[in-house]
C-alpha cells in the first residue's frame, strides 16, 4: 500500500469515477430541543424544539458520501409524491447527484424523524411502507439501471435497508446486468435472505448482519470472522467479503487471503452511517482501479472520521485527505 498514491487518487481522480447507487432511499429528520417539564396531558416529557436538521439517509447517504468525495454519482430507488420527497430532491440537486432513477410510487417517501431532548433521543417516527416493490415500478427501476450501465459506469452499489426496493428479482437482475457489462457490483446486505445477493462481486456486512445468516453466531475475533466469511462466500457464491467490525475495524476476505485492518481509536464512537461510508469509499476505490485491499484501507480511514461524529454523517474529500495524511 502506497499512502501517497492513495492521497493522489483522492485528490485528483475521484471525479472520474462514475458510480450508481440503487436501493432504499431515505430522509433523516432531526428535531433538537430542551426538556424542562412533564406534560400535564400525559406522563411524557415536553420538548421545546430549538433546531431542526434534515439529512440524506439509507441509499441516499451512500450517494451523499460519493458526491462529497467528488465522484460522478447517480441514485435510483423509490420515493412518494410528498414533501419529504421534495426535500430529498433539493438535497440531491444541491450536491450534484443525478436522481433521474428515482421512481415515484403511491407509497410514502421513507423518512425517519427523531426527537432529541438534550443528548437523549426521545422519540422516533417512521414514515414508510416496507413491502417488496414489484410490478411496473420495479421494472422501471431495473430498466433505468440497464440504461445507466450503457453509459459506462465504473461501479454499482446495492444499498439494502429492507424497505422494499431490493427484492430478490431486482437484485439478481442488477447483478447479472453488471456482470454482462463487466461492472463491479457491491452490496450492503440486510436480513437473512442472502440468496438474493448470490454471485455478487463484493458484499459488506457488519457483524450483526453476518451473524444473521450463520448456523451459530460468532464473536468479533479475526479467526472467527474469516471462517464465517468463507462459509457465507461458499454458500452464496460471493466473490469477496468486506466485513465491518465496529471497534475492531474491517476484514477483507477473498478466495486466497484475508486482510484485517484495525480501526483508529476515537473519543466518540457512533457507528450511524459508518456502513454507508465504508461501501461508498470502497466502491470508489474499486471504480478508480485500486486494489480491494487498498480500497478497504481507505474505507476504514473514512469510517474513522464518521464514527467520531454524532448522527448520520457523510465524509468529505478534505476529511479523507486529512486522514490519509
Amino acid at each position: 500500500m502506497d499512502k501517497q498514491a492513495l492521497y493522489d487518487f483522492v485528490a485528483k481522480s475521484t471525479r472520474q469515477c462514475k458510480i450508481l447507487v440503487v436501493g432504499d432511499v431515505m430522509l433523516d429528520k432531526y428535531y433538537y430541543g430542551e426538556v424542562t417539564r412533564i406534560s400535564p396531558e400525559a406522563p411524557v416529557p415536553v420538548t421545546h424544539v430549538t433546531d431542526m436538521k434534515e439529512t440524506l439517509g439509507g441509499a441516499a447517504n451512500v450517494s451523499h458520501n460519493l458526491a462529497l468525495l467528488g465522484c460522478a454519482t447517480s441514485i435510483a430507488g423509490f420515493v412518494g409524491d410528498d414533501f419529504h420527497c421534495q426535500s430529498l430532491l433539493d438535497k440531491f440537486t444541491a450536491r450534484g447527484i443525478e436522481y433521474k432513477g428515482l421512481i415515484h410510487t403511491d407509497r410514502p417517501t421513507t423518512t425517519k424523524l427523531r426527537v432529541i431532548g438534550g443528548h437523549q433521543q426521545m422519540l422516533r417516527l417512521d414514515f414508510e411502507e416496507a413491502d417488496p416493490v414489484t410490478g411496473p415500478f420495479a421494472e422501471r427501476l431495473r430498466g433505468y439501471v440497464e440504461m445507466k450501465l450503457g453509459e459506462h459506469l465504473d461501479a454499482v452499489i446495492i444499498s439494502d435497508y429492507g424497505k422494499g426496493a431490493c427484492t430478490e428479482e431486482t437484485c439478481q437482475q442488477i447483478i447479472r446486468l453488471c456482470h454482462d457489462y463487466h461492472v463491479p457490483v457491491i452490496v450492503d446486505p440486510k436480513g437473512t435472505n442472502w440468496e438474493k445477493y448470490a454471485q455478487v462481486d463484493y458484499i459488506t456486512p457488519n457483524l450483526k448482519e453476518l451473524n444473521a445468516i450463520l448456523p451459530e453466531p460468532i464473536k468479533n475475533r479475526d479467526g472467527a470472522v474469516e471462517t464465517a466469511a468463507r462459509y457465507a462466500m461458499q454458500r452464496f457464491q460471493l466473490g469477496h467479503m468486506l466485513a465491518t467490525r465496529s471497534e475492531n475495524g474491517l476484514s477483507l476476505v477473498t478466495d486466497t487471503e484475508v486482510t484485517h485492518i484495525p480501526t483508529k481509536a476515537q473519543e466518540v464512537f457512533d457507528v450511524s452511517g459508518a456502513g454507508d461510508t465504508v461501501i461508498a469509499v470502497f466502491a470508489m476505490g474499486l471504480a478508480g482501479g485500486l486494489s480491494p485491499a487498498d480500497s478497504a484501507y481507505m474505507a476504514n480511514l473514512a469510517a474513522s472520521v464518521v464514527v467520531a461524529k454524532l448522527g448520520t454523517y457523510a465524509v468529505s474529500k478534505e476529511e479523507l485527505l486529512a486522514a490519509l495524511k
